[in-house]
């Protein structure tokens, strides 16, 4: 039988002697027990090598930044097209990945269940689940989406390996959800057997701190999508990791969309701005593990 993308990945991740994957998922697990880190998120191999380089301790996957990469929006990528990038990014370099795998790609409890079995033999170190049905235009029921979390947290627990359950609701991105609101789901999540909660969309900080103290002594995930708290703010207010979700692919787009109009206009000027040839062939020459296509 002929093997499936993500599982030639997973098969060659599993034997090709470089760090152990149960190392990854406890140095991750560890990042969790105190202080604050920075969880960047990487669209393609090339991004995360780079931010391994910079010296990150974990990466996060992007679901909207790798859509943006194969030509689709968010939400239209297919859970094969996510397992097989997700087994990319493990295999990209040494630090542990938290994956964004949206919905679980199932709308059933069964199916998420199913969906995150899958996931876990990519080598992920974390898992986030989210509560906006597949194409994220409206969330489901709150009893529905702790039964889909409860399911997740089962799955994890029959496959016997130390993955990190991330449990989000997606009401505070458009979704008329009060605060409040967003803190009941997530505590929810939580008694649901959630190990890392996270509300996109959360800003002030009396509002993050309500969050933190409502899911303590579990770790809250804070989204910064533009300019605003610093990471020393947010660790102030207990939160345990920050990441970016899309925003830096949203960044290197942008000017490359900057540029191109640039260029279409008859300028090359901001070609300027380009990194070196150089320093990227340098950076990229520290990673001499292959990875399996």
């Amino acid at each position: 039988m002929r093997m499936r993308p993500f599982a030639r990945l997973v098969a060659a991740r599993h034997s090709d002697g470089m760090t152990d994957i149960a190392a990854k998922r406890a140095q991750f697990r560890a990042l969790h027990a105190q202080g604050c880190f920075v969880l960047p998120n990487p669209w393609d191999i090339g991004s995360a090598r780079l931010l391994a380089h910079l010296g990150f301790a974990a990466l996060a996957s992007t679901s909207s930044g790798f859509a943006w990469t194969i030509g689709r929006p968010d939400y239209a990528v297919t859970r094969d097209d996510a397992l097989a990038h997700l087994a990319l990014l493990c295999a990209a370099s040494d630090l542990p990945v938290n994956a964004d795998f949206q919905g679980g790609f199932a709308d059933a409890p069964e199916g998420v269940a199913a969906n995150v079995t899958l996931a876990v033999k990519t080598g992920i170190a974390g898992v986030s689940i989210e509560d906006a049905v597949l194409d994220g235009a409206s969330l489901y029921e709150k009893d529905f989406a702790v039964a889909r979390i409860r399911a997740a947290r089962a799955a994890i627990d029959r496959s016997g390996e130390d993955v990190i359950l991330v449990a989000r609701t997606e009401g505070l991105l458009g979704h008329d959800m009060t605060v409040s609101a967003a803190i009941d789901r997530l505590v929810a999540f939580a008694d649901a057997g959630a190990d890392c909660l996270y509300a996109p969309g959360v800003r002030g900080k009396d509002d993050i701190a309500a969050m933190v103290r409502a899911v303590a002594p579990k770790p809250v995930n804070m989204l910064m999508m533009g300019p605003g708290l610093s990471v020393a703010e947010l660790a102030d207010l207990g939160v345990r990791r920050v990441s970016v979700g899309g925003a830096l692919a949203r960044v290197a787009l942008g000017a490359m969309l900057k540029v191109a109009e640039e260029i279409k206009q008859g300028s090359f000027d901001g070609l300027a701005a380009a990194a070196s040839g150089k320093i990227l062939n340098g950076i990229f020459a520290e990673f001499d593990q292959p990875i399996a296509s």
